[in-house]
């Protein structure tokens, strides 16, 4: 059987990761995995493509240089921060009520839900994907997508979560890889795809909420019959426990991460022997120029990550899911920030669930790459673990030319000209391909392709774009007398989630800081 090489890169706020692995059938080897800090991303986005880029060519090249190959295609996760989660909802008449519901049909109730989603403004937001929360017949209501297909009904309606980002957010990042000659193969809203790497399927299927620390965002995905039911994102993360510990010992940025990835605990009064140590700071000469105390840098850690911890059971709270009867399998807690000792023992503490940490699971061997099964390696191995079903995907192979098709404009005065959807899983194009396919107008809103669904099952399926066909039946049932839709009114703009935790942020944080420093009386710092 011929081997194929998938490429992950991670954007991350402090990290770049690079990921390689050696797909033989269902056979996933990790090859390469490779974290180095990453310049010009904040909050997970690239705020600046020129320094990412630089940063970017050097891992990719170590990365080839070390395997001796060629890296022309990657797939890449889009940003976690600055998305909304919307909802959208679709119903048609079928032409023969008594035949069986097909994949087809639920693909084009799908198309049909986007299509007529109406994007506040399409110059700047963009729909990073959708995940079908339930369907309905005149027999049936609130099924499953695997379980509505096979029915026999005469009207199919679907309602779904659509989740929408910023689009200069998806554009920086085409900027950065046409400048390396790279073509994009998949873009990946990452939260389902992460989950799918760390949690059981027992756990999805019972309910779970996932946290992922990362080191600029922080966010939190709900899982409820194994569908992504909630997702919320807040900018605070490792990155800010880090500043933090800077700003009160007076410390160098380096100087306090090292420090936190080394002795970084929450709950300082459970530290035991190891609350006591000091750690003596030096200088390249060997002079002391300071010390401080494990447990001081444990009360620093703790006062901050109370506050991540309480904003995302806020949205845990607000999402509607969070009672103990609907999230049975509690809390899974990944990324960087769960490396902090007992980080999963305070969430339990704050929250009350059941609290795991969440490493990816074993569907791979990575000898010689130990990186690639901790918790920060979630995402890269995620994005592989969702790519190594398209047998069509080499990363060692040219990508082939992105062609574009306009679908008609829907009914409705409020509703944009067209919508854009590559007619190919390829969203990168490189020198000639970027001269035969120019992007589509920025007037019109943009859904972006291959984008995961998280809708969970045995194989993890991309969302899928509808055939022409599809859309011309999709048409015509439309035009029937009777059943076309009136032209609605827009929605109006939702209220932003309000943090009440915010509110007391400034007094909570000089308040505890000043027990800190009450608590160590005579200690140096």
């Amino acid at each position: 059987m011929e081997e194929r090489y998938i490429a992950s890169v991670d954007l991350g706020t402090s990290k770049l990761a690079v990921c390689v692995a050696r797909i033989s059938g269902q056979d996933v080897q990790v090859i390469y995995y490779k974290e180095t800090p990453s310049q010009g991303i904040r909050y997970s986005y690239v705020i600046n493509p020129g320094k990412v880029e630089d940063a970017l060519r050097d891992a990719l090249s170590q990365a080839q240089q070390e395997l001796k190959i060629r890296i022309q295609q990657v797939i890449v996760g889009l940003p976690r921060y600055h998305v909304r989660q919307e909802t959208a909802s679709a119903e048609t008449d079928r032409t023969d009520p008594d035949s069986q519901i097909s994949e087809e049909e639920i693909r084009a109730v799908k198309s049909l839900a986007l299509e007529d989603y109406p994007l506040g403004d399409p110059t700047n937001d963009v729909i990073y994907g959708a995940v079908a929360q339930s369907f309905s017949t005149e027999d049936t209501f609130g099924e499953l997508e695997n379980d509505i297909v096979g029915m026999s009904a005469g009207k199919l309606a679907g309602n779904f979560k659509v989740f929408v980002g910023k689009r200069r957010h998806s554009t920086n990042i085409d900027s950065v890889f046409n400048s390396l000659g790279i073509a994009i193969a998949k873009k990946y809203f990452t939260p389902g795809i992460t989950a799918r790497a760390v949690l059981k399927e027992e756990q999805m299927e019972n309910g779970v909420a996932l946290i992922d620390l990362g080191a600029g965002v922080s966010s939190v995905t709900i899982f409820k019959g194994k569908i992504m039911r909630y997702y919320a994102a807040i900018p605070f993360g490792g990155n800010s426990v880090t500043k933090d510990i800077k700003t009160e010992c007076n410390f160098s940025f380096e100087l306090a991460e090292n420090i936190k990835k080394a002795y970084g605990a929450c709950m300082p009064g459970k530290l035991s022997a190891l609350g006591e140590k000091t750690l003596q700071i030096v200088d390249e000469s060997g002079t002391p120029t300071a010390q401080v105390s494990v447990k001081y840098i444990s009360e620093i850690i703790s006062a901050r990550m109370k506050e991540i911890i309480e904003a995302l059971l806020y949205y845990i709270q607000e999402s509607g899911y969070s009672s103990e009867d609907v999230l049975r399998a509690g809390v899974v807690v990944t990324g960087g920030g769960s490396d902090l000792v007992n980080c999963a023992n305070y969430i339990k503490e704050l929250s009350g669930y059941s609290v795991k940490v969440g490493y990816p699971r074993r569907f791979f061997s990575n000898e010689g790459c130990p990186e690639a099964g901790e918790a920060s390696a979630a995402t890269s191995m995620g994005m592989i673990l969702a790519a190594r079903n398209d047998v069509t995907l080499n990363c060692v192979n040219e990508a082939p030319a992105r062609r574009y098709w306009t679908a008609p404009k829907p009914a409705g005065p409020d509703l944009a000209a067209g919508t854009v959807i590559p007619e190919t899983v390829m969203t990168g194009h490189v020198g000639s391909d970027a001269e035969q396919t120019p992007e589509p107008p920025v007037d019109e809103p943009v859904i972006e392709p291959s984008v995961i669904s998280a809708q969970v099952d045995e194989n993890i399926s991309v969302f899928d774009q509808p055939t022409e066909e599809e859309i011309e039946a999709a048409k015509e049932r439309k035009k029937r007398p009777g059943k076309g839709k009136e032209p609605r009114t827009p929605k109006p703009p939702r209220p932003k989630p309000q943090f009440v935790w915010w509110k007391q942020f400034q007094s909570t944080i000089t308040k505890m800081t000043g027990d800190i420093f009450d608590e160590m009386e005579n200690e140096e710092v």
